[in-house]
């Protein structure tokens, strides 16, 4: 049977990891049928640009599209935007969509990507109060800035850093709002992430750390964001970034498998990304895979595994061997830094961290060791072109000298 004769493959989620599931399976040769389906009623794009270029008014959201209409129709890619699944029968192998239609499968990716995870306080519906991940926010969001107000960031997340910054350099006040002790403290531990908060107020950011927002004051528009001591701190708009959650729900009611919140949420999967039903895979923030060189499960928010979990997804509904075992990867910019990280520390797990160069430079590295001095994770600010190095640490999972680490005389293939 030719792969025109078979049941199409279906995509929930015109996201990033779904437009690039569909890309590798014309690549990698399937001839049959692909139906690409999403809510949003843009062409499928990339959201690292939303919070960099578009923020700083230097783009618009055009250039996070990954394709022009044109590439869809000549690769035969059946789109449907502004189109909701509603249901999957795993057992029928269709799945229905809130225009009333069913579209059978023979394989079907599950790639419905998180959403913001909203402030539930008294005020949180003012105009004024915005949130960062679709195009139409970013725009919004770009559009605000102009008038340089006075900004307040609930969050001191990537997401809540990457906003001010843009802010800042757009000439605005800007306060960051976090309940904890420090910026990036959940992903870059204290020492790290007071790194970044530091370097912010060398920019004109302020902080309020060790408190939360209790609310929002204001009668139609936002005036003032009030914290838990009671303090109100006037704003003219705010930027909530509180973290994500993974778009579950389609798939628990469909049977299929998906971890709790205490164990980190998502659809579980293998490495080869099957999930716990037949010809069912899942792929980009929705997924939590069986990581075959960490040898625990991970589930990953970012930019590159949509990407790479995209193609492996992909590679996998064709039938080849699959074992998705990208190291997890994430920069950002903020101001005149840049930063690639790679890696993962499990959540618990004591660490050391190793600097490599003084930070007040403005170039420098950090890594985490574990107790057996094997490196977790490891990123760069403004030193170009050790990603790669960094990551083969990480793979080749060899105990290091953290002195030779920490001594920049000594090339990063040596330590």
């Amino acid at each position: 049977m030719s792969d025109a004769d078979q049941q199409p493959i279906v995509i929930v989620g015109a996201s990033l990891a779904g437009a690039t599931a569909a890309e590798e399976l014309r690549n990698d040769g399937w001839t049959g049928g692909i139906v690409l389906i999403g809510s949003e009623t843009r062409l499928p794009y990339e959201r690292p640009p939303l919070s960099k270029g578009v923020l700083l008014g230097k783009d618009e959201t055009d250039v996070a599209q990954l394709h022009d209409q044109q590439w869809y129709d000549d690769n035969k890619i059946d789109l449907r935007l502004g189109k909701t699944v509603t249901s999957i029968d795993a057992a029928g192998h269709t799945v229905s969509l809130d225009d009333g239609s069913q579209v059978s499968y023979g394989k079907l990716l599950i790639a419905t990507g998180s959403r913001v995870r909203r402030l539930d306080v008294p005020g949180g519906d003012l105009a004024g109060i915005h949130y960062l991940r679709t195009a139409e926010e970013s725009q919004a969001l770009d559009d605000a800035y102009v008038a340089k107000p006075r900004v307040v960031v609930v969050g001191a997340g990537w997401i809540g850093l990457e906003s001010a910054s843009a802010a800042r350099e757009r000439g605005s006040e800007v306060t960051v709002v976090e309940p904890q002790s420090t910026a990036l403290a959940s992903v870059l531990g204290e020492e790290v992430g007071e790194l970044f908060a530091e370097f912010h107020r060398r920019h004109g950011v302020q902080f309020r750390f060790g408190t939360g927002v209790e609310g929002f004051e204001g009668t139609d528009k936002v005036t003032g964001v009030r914290l838990s001591g009671g303090e109100v701190i006037p704003a003219d708009l705010v930027v909530v970034g509180v973290g994500v959650q993974p778009n579950t729900e389609l798939a628990a009611e469909a049977g299929i498998e998906v971890a709790t919140r205490d164990n980190g949420s998502g659809i579980v999967t293998g490495s080869d990304l099957k999930t716990s039903v037949a010809d069912v895979y899942a792929a980009g923030d929705v997924v939590r895979w069986d990581h075959p060189l960490f040898g625990r499960s991970v589930r990953v928010e970012h930019w590159q595994n949509a990407k790479d979990s995209g193609v492996a997804a992909a590679k996998a509904m064709l039938g080849q061997e699959v074992a998705h075992d990208a190291i997890p990867y994430f920069f950002t910019d903020q101001f005149d830094l840049g930063m690639e990280y790679a890696g993962e520390i499990p959540r618990g797990t004591s660490y050391q961290v190793v600097l490599r160069g003084d930070p007040k430079s403005g170039a420098y590295f950090a890594f985490w060791l574990d107790d057996d001095r094997h490196v977790l994770a490891g990123m760069h600010v403004n030193n170009w072109d050790t990603i790669d190095a960094i990551q083969d640490l990480i793979r080749s999972g060899k105990q290091v000298d953290p002195a030779r680490l920490a001594d920049p005389s000594v090339e990063l293939s040596e330590v």
